[in-house]
Order: C-alpha cells, then sequence, then structure tokens
C-alpha cells in the first residue's frame, strides 16, 4: 500500500447528509493496457476505479484548493481526465502518476479529482462524452440550471418523473421568484407522453446509480440520489450549451458533489463499500459557535458553500421585496473589482430575473465606500428602487475598511422618492470572509440599526480550508429575513452536508486563536518587507485597525518596477509578480503555495487576482497585483529570508 493513499490510514467516514459509508481497501486489479478506451467493458471501467481508488491520494479526500502551477482553467476537467486514461493505457496507476496529474479544477466547489472519475465512470458505461455528465451536491440545482437557459432562450420544459418530485422541489416559487415556466408530467399516472415542442427532463429517484432506461426520448436525464446530490446527463444535441450553461451555475450558484459523495457512490459501483455509518455532527454546537463569536442571539444558517448562502441570500430578499413591494425595481449594488463569483452571481441573477439590476459600487484605491453608499442611495432613492448592498469589510484585494461610523451613518440615512415619500432602506449583505472574528451584528454594535446579513465562506477560517460549508447570521433588525432565506437554501437544497457540520464543529472553537496566530504571522512578514523593500506598496491594515479587531491575515503587494511609461512600468510589474511568486514556492515547497485560498491551517499561499480570485471581474477593475494569505502555522522567519533574496536580485 502506497503511504499517503486515501487507505493508507484507518477508514474515514464518506459523508452522505444523514448517513455514510467507511472507506475499505480493495484489491488492486489490473486492467490490462491492449484495449482501446472507446470500447471498454463495464468490467475494464470498475477495475481501473478500482485501482484509482486504491492509490489516490489522501489529498483527493481532504483538500478544498488545489495546486494552480499545474492548472490550465481553459481545460479544467479535460486536462485530467486526458492524462488518467494515458496511465489506464499505459497500466501504471500509483499513487505518484495520481499526485503528478493535472489539476481538474483549482477549487473544490467547482469539482475535484473524484467527481471527475465519477463523471468520467459513468460516461463511459453511458457511452456519452464525459463532459456531458455532471454532478452535483444539490439534488435540484441542475433542474434549474436547465429551466434558467431555457428562460433565457425563450424555450419550453417539461419535467417528467416517475411518483414525485424531489421534496425540495417548490413549483409556485419557482414560478413566481425565479420565473420559470415548465411543465410536470407524472410518469404514473399516464400511459404515453405527448408530442412537446421544447425541452424534456426526465428526473429518477433513488438512493442508488441505475441505469439509463428510456434516453432517447429525454433531452436529459436527472439522477437524483438521496442525501447525497444529483448527477445529470445529457442527451440533448446542444450538448456543448448546456454543458457549458451547467457548468456554470455549479461554479456560481452550488458546489460540485462533495468528495466523500463521490467517493461513496465509486465504492457503490465498485462493490467495495462497508457498512454505513453516521456522522456526529450537532448543528446546535455550531450554531452556539456561531452566535458567541458573532456576539449574537439570532439563529445562523448553514450552506454548502459561501456563494450557495450568498444565492439564497439575494433571491430571498428578491422574494420578500416582489411581496412588499410588487413591480419596484430592485437593484443590487456590488463593487466592481469585489471576488469575481459574487460580481459574477449578482450579475447572473440580474439577467434572468424581471425588475433585477446591478449597480456598481466603488469601494477602495481611489474611492471611499462611505462618499460611494451615500452617491449611490441617493441615486437609487430618485427612482424609488429597492437596494441591496454587498460589500467586503476589509475590502478585497486592497484590505481597506471604511469609516465604520459615518458607513452606519450612511446606510441608516432618511431619504425620499421625488413624490416625497420614505425611500426604501437598503439591506446590507456583508461578506465577512476576511474578518469573521469581527462584531458588526451584536445590539450595541456598529451596524446594528442597519438592516444587515453577514456571511462567511467557511473553507477559508471557520474550517481551516477542510471543507468548503458556509454560514450566514443576521442582526436583531433583519432576524425576520432569516425565514425566507431558509426558504430559498431548502429549494435549493444547498444546505451544508453533515459532513461538513461535523469539521466546521471540529474547527470552528479554535478559529479566533487562528486568526489572532495568523494575523501575527502576517503582521511580522510585512513589517519585514516594508524594511526590505521600502518601494513597495502594501495594502494591509493599520495597527490602530487592529487594535479594533480587524486582524486579517492577507495583504496585497504592489512591487516597484522600472519604466519610462506606465504600460512599460504595469508590464514589469507583472513580471516581478510572477518572478516574487515563483521563488518564494521553489525555495519554500512545503510551506508556500500557488493557491486562491484564505485562513487555512498551514503554510502561505500566494496570486494575482486578476488571474483568479477576480474571475469574470470586468478588465479595467482587475488588479495585477501579488496577494499573499498566511496560516498560523508557518516558517515566518524562512519566509523573510527567501524575501530578502528577491530584493536582492532584483
Amino acid at each position: 500500500m502506497l503511504r499517503g493513499s486515501l487507505f493508507a490510514r484507518p477508514p474515514i467516514g464518506v459523508c452522505l447528509r444523514h448517513h455514510s459509508a467507511a472507506l475499505v481497501r480493495s484489491h488492486s486489479v489490473s486492467c490490462g493496457s491492449d484495449f482501446k478506451i472507446d470500447k471498454m467493458t463495464n468490467q475494464n471501467i470498475l477495475n481501473f476505479v478500482k485501482q484509482v481508488i486504491e492509490h489516490a491520494p489522501s489529498d483527493w479526500l481532504k483538500l478544498t484548493t488545489h495546486r494552480l502551477d499545474i492548472y490550465n482553467e481553459g481545460l479544467a476537467k479535460v486536462e485530467f481526465l486526458d492524462h488518467l486514461e494515458s496511465l489506464l493505457k499505459n497500466n501504471s496507476v500509483s499513487e505518484t502518476a495520481l499526485q503528478e496529474l493535472p489539476t481538474a479544477f483549482d477549487y473544490i466547489r467547482l469539482g475535484h479529482p473524484l467527481s471527475c472519475l465519477l463523471e468520467w465512470t459513468l460516461a463511459k458505461q453511458q457511452s456519452i462524452d464525459e463532459k456531458n455528465v455532471i454532478s452535483f451536491s444539490s439534488m435540484t440545482m441542475p433542474i434549474y440550471a436547465i429551466l434558467r437557459k431555457n428562460k433565457l432562450d425563450n424555450i419550453n420544459t417539461r419535467l417528467i418523473y416517475r411518483n414525485e418530485l424531489p421534496e425540495c422541489f417548490d413549483t409556485e416559487l419557482l414560478q413566481q421568484v425565479y420565473g420559470y415556466e415548465f411543465d410536470c408530467i407524472n410518469l404514473s399516472t399516464v400511459n404515453q407522453l405527448p408530442a412537446f415542442d421544447g425541452i424534456t427532463i426526465y428526473i429518477n429517484q433513488g438512493k442508488k446509480i441505475t441505469s439509463r432506461s428510456q434516453s432517447s426520448e429525454f433531452d436529459f436525464i436527472i439522477q437524483v440520489i438521496k442525501d447525497q446530490g444529483s448527477i445529470v446527463f445529457i442527451n440533448h444535441k446542444n450538448a456543448n450549451e448546456y454543458s457549458a450553461a451547467i457548468q456554470h451555475v455549479r461554479r456560481r450558484e452550488t458546489i460540485a458533489m462533495t468528495p466523500h459523495d463521490c467517493l461513496a457512490i465509486l465504492q457503490q459501483l465498485t462493490n467495495t463499500r462497508t457498512d454505513e455509518q453516521s456522522f456526529s455532527s450537532n448543528h446546535e454546537a455550531v450554531y452556539r459557535s456561531i452566535q458567541e463569536i458573532n456576539g449574537v442571539k439570532t439563529q445562523p444558517i448553514l450552506s454548502s458553500s459561501g456563494l450557495s448562502v450568498q444565492y439564497a441570500i439575494l433571491m430571498g430578499l428578491i422574494d420578500d421585496a416582489k411581496t412588499k413591494h410588487p413591480n419596484k425595481d430592485i437593484k443590487i449594488v456590488v463593487p466592481p473589482n469585489c471576488y469575481g463569483g459574487t460580481n459574477d452571481q449578482s450579475r447572473r441573477i440580474a439577467a434572468a430575473i424581471e425588475n433585477v439590476e446591478v449597480v456598481d459600487l466603488p469601494v477602495d484605491g481611489d474611492h471611499d465606500m462611505v462618499q460611494s453608499v451615500e452617491l449611490v442611495l441617493s441615486q437609487l432613492a430618485k427612482v424609488d428602487a429597492i437596494p441591496f448592498i454587498i460589500a467586503e469589510i476589509p475590502t478585497n484585494p486592497r484590505v481597506e475598511v471604511p469609516d465604520l461610523q459615518l458607513l452606519s451613518q450612511a446606510l441608516q440615512k432618511s431619504r425620499t422618492t421625488p413624490t416625497g415619500e420614505a425611500a426604501i432602506a437598503p439591506i446590507f449583505i456583508l461578506d465577512q470572509t476576511f474578518c469573521p472574528n469581527v462584531h458588526f451584528l451584536g445590539d450595541d454594535d456598529i451596524l446594528a440599526e442597519v438592516k444587515t446579513i453577514a456571511y462567511v465562506s467557511g473553507s477559508k477560517f471557520p474550517s481551516g480550508g477542510l471543507c468548503t460549508a458556509g454560514y450566514a447570521i443576521a442582526n436583531t433588525k433583519a432576524d425576520y429575513l432569516m425565514h425566507i432565506i431558509e426558504q430559498h437554501l431548502e429549494l435549493c437544497d444547498n444546505s451544508a452536508t453533515n459532513k461538513q457540520i461535523e469539521l466546521l464543529e471540529q474547527q470552528i472553537p479554535s478559529m479566533l486563536s487562528r486568526i489572532q496566530s495568523a494575523y501575527q504571522n502576517t503582521r511580522a512578514f510585512v513589517n519585514h518587507i516594508q524594511a526590505a523593500l521600502p518601494a513597495a506598496k502594501i495594502n494591509f491594515v493599520s495597527e490602530e485597525l487592529a487594535a479594533h479587531g480587524f486582524t486579517p491575515s492577507v495583504f496585497s503587494l504592489d512591487l516597484p518596477a522600472p519604466g519610462n511609461t506606465e504600460v512599460e512600468k504595469e508590464k514589469n510589474k507583472q513580471e516581478l509578480n510572477h518572478k516574487l511568486i515563483e521563488l518564494m514556492i521553489q525555495e519554500l515547497p512545503d510551506e508556500a503555495k500557488h493557491c486562491v485560498s484564505y485562513g487555512q491551517l498551514k503554510g502561505s499561499y500566494w496570486t494575482i487576482p486578476a488571474t483568479s480570485t477576480q474571475g469574470t471581474t470586468k478588465e479595467k477593475d482587475k488588479d495585477y497585483i501579488v496577494r499573499v494569505s498566511i496560516a498560523p502555522d508557518m516558517d515566518i522567519e524562512k519566509h523573510k529570508t527567501v524575501f530578502s533574496h528577491f530584493v536582492q536580485s532584483i
């Protein structure tokens, strides 16, 4: 048995939402290398999968972020599977070979080695292209992904099912709030399907993967596996279009099926599963920890990821606004250079729902968040619109904190519409991922009088990078909204899994001490950079802000670069960015990583936001700077030494 593989330790529980299976060691079976992949027998496929599971690196099961230095975003999943198939052809499966495969997706929420392996296995069994098999942790989101595309393309849709639809499916909510139009037909009540001008989706529910019956009749088959998620098979002639649209929903509004659940299904398919066992996930313990950290008594909600809960927040608020203020325009106010997922998701919602529009909120650099909030809210009052403001504090990637007293005043300020009526007060949606320790929400805190909902990505400090789960919690003034937000979280089946909750339960109690240790390491490194390279521009919190609790462990760095023109200086700066990152990772291979994440347990993480975290942000708003995040457990002296070597080299 190879050291470090999935099985090179005692069995680990495999997550189902309510129950799980333990890992077992399977025997390595040679597939042979003298057959063509496109003519593989089912047994060939399963034998190969057994080998891969046997030798899979343990990181496949436990990491949320993967290596960027061997990742080609344009070939996400494809390059990984191409190299995986080459191992099959050469009969050369080993832990080392699997570790060297190209990164499938840079972030586990989007996909990961085990989700790709599961999709590849099912695609080979069904003789369809791997890109046309997509797994979800949610039982319903692939349905909504197709409904969304068909709505935008003005295509009719019907849902075919037997006996019942997924329990969380709510036809009225989907039609009234999301604007999706579709017909539902229960196969148990009809003898023959009528002709239909549009897209037909067959929803097959069960606890196990079953063969796809009557596949020629359906454009899509969605296999719903209770407590684990769903898998969509695309048969439509425009498969490429739909594959991209469905994958984009998985990227922005939900998550891929979790590694534990993918592994459980692969074990079921290969008959390598043991008896099922439950995880000891304690919702109440996690709720109490979140309440204590935020200094509030309101009830939090737990989601499969930060973007999952952000989606539920926005859709819940839109639902509430449509009910209370029908026909009024809704404005989602978003910083144009914030995290790309937030930016993209907001614009996707606006594109799909009538009377919803995105408004830019410049917040850092040459712009002040308070002034921008004042300007935007005054403009929206003039058109009698409903404002939802999303902001990160500190901002990302410039790590700036606005004057919170003035921000609170700007958000609370009474404004009037052109008819003299009171303008609708904003709801403030606070992305608190960078500083989840700061008290914003308590009855005596700075935002107590502003309707505020804060959310945090759980893959950062709450879990230390061990899972993607997120959470949201409101202050007293906004607490009445949490019920409708939770309703939309459940509609999308985007609640946290039991395995995720178990990890949060284990990690959240140490979160505050980890935040403090990581900040101290970051401050020491920033101080060294300032001394070693005074001309560098560093974006980090001041000592004064840190004394008030703003202790992030991320900073951004503008390196000084020569040049006769601004264009030349920018080009040289970007080259220096890459040189610094490559040197840190080369000299500190066990500490420094190419990574977009933050709040992890060990080491340092280096990225350039314009090429990673800002994603779909408009080009003019991207930051071609170095963003560094520091963990509580790291060798700070080695980092200082390597940076000094970098300074000497330039």
